[in-house]
Formats: structure tokens, C-alpha cells, sequence
């Protein structure tokens, strides 16, 4: 795979316009901050292609054309490296690292999911674009520090002996003696993209997985979350939630569109296999 961070090869402007900006942010904490949740409040994350059996190609041109031109979304290892060239593209230092995902799994899960690091003022913080199950701020890489996102959870980062750094998360309302649920792991041991081309056709192949299983759709809202796995849609805020199943294909088409923004024609709606 080709140079995926190299700025030069980036097009910021188009970038930016994806997600509703004018012009690139400070490469300071505010910056970061601002420029991930620009991201996930516009970009959805989806896996629709796995169903349409068209696979996950990481070649930075597509993921680029994929994500921006087309205005589709992706799942963790499109959704970062689009964020990691920006991030680069901005002026910051960011690397990506891989992480087992303990959400919705038993025993030892495998690093199925990438999220970036990046360097500020001698601090090193979890900047994370893609991740599917929720939305959290960026978060530093320093134990028992607690943020607040958007939804009314809570987030912490611990460090554990045996699986290094591990993102938690706090429902609204939830006892925190005992309500914290472990979203992912991970190490800062450096990350290459043969690392990454190794695991992204694992966690899209592999069957009998969330991700070749199910299809899944979610956005961050400004106050909020929204998320549609296969017929199921669910939107959350601190104060409530509201669920429905699509019944129809016309639906769950329109749905994509006028929540998630996603344009998909009839015959990929039934090439997903819901209805």
C-alpha cells in the first residue's frame, strides 16, 4: 500500500468541505477535538459494502473517493485513515495503533479496530474517527482520566497490566461502582500498514462476525447517537431513546438517507439481504 500519510497527496479542501468546514482547525487539542466530532457528526459509519459483497479496499485513493467524492461512509479502518491524513494534512503528529474490541464479545478478542494517536504538547491522546458502537471526545492517555460525551456517558481510560490502555464507557445514568463497560484495548507499539492490511480483511471476511453478519449504520448527533443494525433503529440522547424496526425497503432506503445521509439506489437496498 501506498504512503497513506503523506500530506502531499492529501486534498484538505475537499476534505474540510465533507464535513462542513471552511477552513482546517488549529493543530492544538481544540483543533483535534473539533475536527473529530466535525467528522463523525457528517461522515456515518457503515459497512454496507461487506453485504453488497464489494469488500473493503484500504488503497487511499478509494477510501478518499469512497468516503469524500461519494459521500459514503466506512467502518474503522477507512473512517481513521481518513482521519489520520487530515490529521497529518492539519500539521499533526498521529500515528494509528490497532485495538481489541471487549463490546459484544467473549473470550479474547483480536485487534479488529484502528484508532490514532496523536502527540500534543508532550501529551499523547486516543483520537478515535471510527468507532462504531458510540462516540467518545478524545480521550489522554492518562490513568482514570474521565470525559463526557455527547449522549450523557461517560468515558475513562485505564491502564491494565496485561491488555495496556482501555477505553470504558458509562451509560447515562449507570452506577459507577460497577457500570462501566470496557469498549476496547490497545498498546502504543507502533503500527505499520501491513499491520492494518492484515487485520482489515480478517475483520471484514472472517464469517459468523459482527461485521459479516450484520449490517450496520450509525452517526453521531449533535446531542446524541443514532445507529441502525440491520432492521433495528435506535436513537439515543441523555434524556431518551427511541427504537423501531424498517419494515419495508423503501423505508429503511429513506432512513439511510434522510438520517444517516447515505444514497443508496433500490437494488443495493435488496442486495443487502433485509428484505
Amino acid at each position: 500500500m501506498s504512503d497513506m500519510t503523506n500530506p502531499a497527496d492529501f486534498d484538505l479542501d475537499a476534505y474540510l468541505a465533507r464535513i462542513g468546514l471552511k477552513q482546517a482547525p488549529d493543530a492544538d487539542w481544540g483543533g483535534m477535538d473539533f475536527l473529530q466530532r466535525q467528522h463523525r457528526l457528517t461522515i456515518p459509519f457503515e459497512n454496507l459494502d461487506i453485504a453488497l459483497g464489494r469488500g473493503i479496499s484500504l488503497d487511499p485513493d478509494h477510501v478518499f473517493a469512497k468516503l469524500v467524492h461519494h459521500r459514503r461512509g466506512g467502518y474503522c479502518f477507512e473512517q481513521n485513515q481518513l482521519f489520520l491524513r487530515a490529521l497529518h494534512a492539519i500539521g499533526f503528529d498521529a500515528r494509528p495503533i490497532l485495538a481489541r474490541v471487549w463490546l459484544r464479545t467473549e473470550g479474547l478478542p483480536p485487534r479488529t479496530h484502528t484508532a490514532n494517536l496523536v502527540e500534543i504538547g508532550g501529551q499523547t491522546w486516543l483520537a478515535d474517527a471510527g468507532f462504531g458502537g458510540g462516540y467518545a471526545p478524545p480521550m489522554p492517555l492518562s490513568d482514570g482520566a474521565e470525559t463526557p460525551g455527547p449522549d450523557g456517558a461517560l468515558f475513562r481510560m485505564r491502564l491494565d497490566a496485561e491488555h495496556g490502555w482501555t477505553l470504558e464507557r458509562l451509560a447515562p445514568g449507570a452506577d459507577r461502582a460497577g457500570g462501566w463497560e470496557r469498549q476496547y484495548s490497545f498498546t502504543t507499539d507502533r503500527v505499520f500498514p501491513a499491520d492494518l492490511e492484515m487485520s482489515n480483511p480478517w475483520t471484514s471476511t472472517r464469517p459468523d462476525t459482527r461485521f459479516t453478519s450484520q449490517t450496520i449504520v450509525s452517526l453521531v448527533l449533535p446531542s446524541g447517537f443514532a445507529s441502525l443494525v440491520d432492521r433495528r433503529y435506535v436513537r439515543h440522547t441523555a434524556k431518551e431513546q427511541v427504537e423501531s424496526e424498517i419494515e419495508s425497503a423503501k423505508a429503511y432506503r429513506l432512513r439511510l438517507n434522510f438520517v444517516f445521509g447515505l444514497i443508496l439506489d433500490e437494488v443495493e437496498v435488496m442486495g443487502l439481504g433485509l428484505y
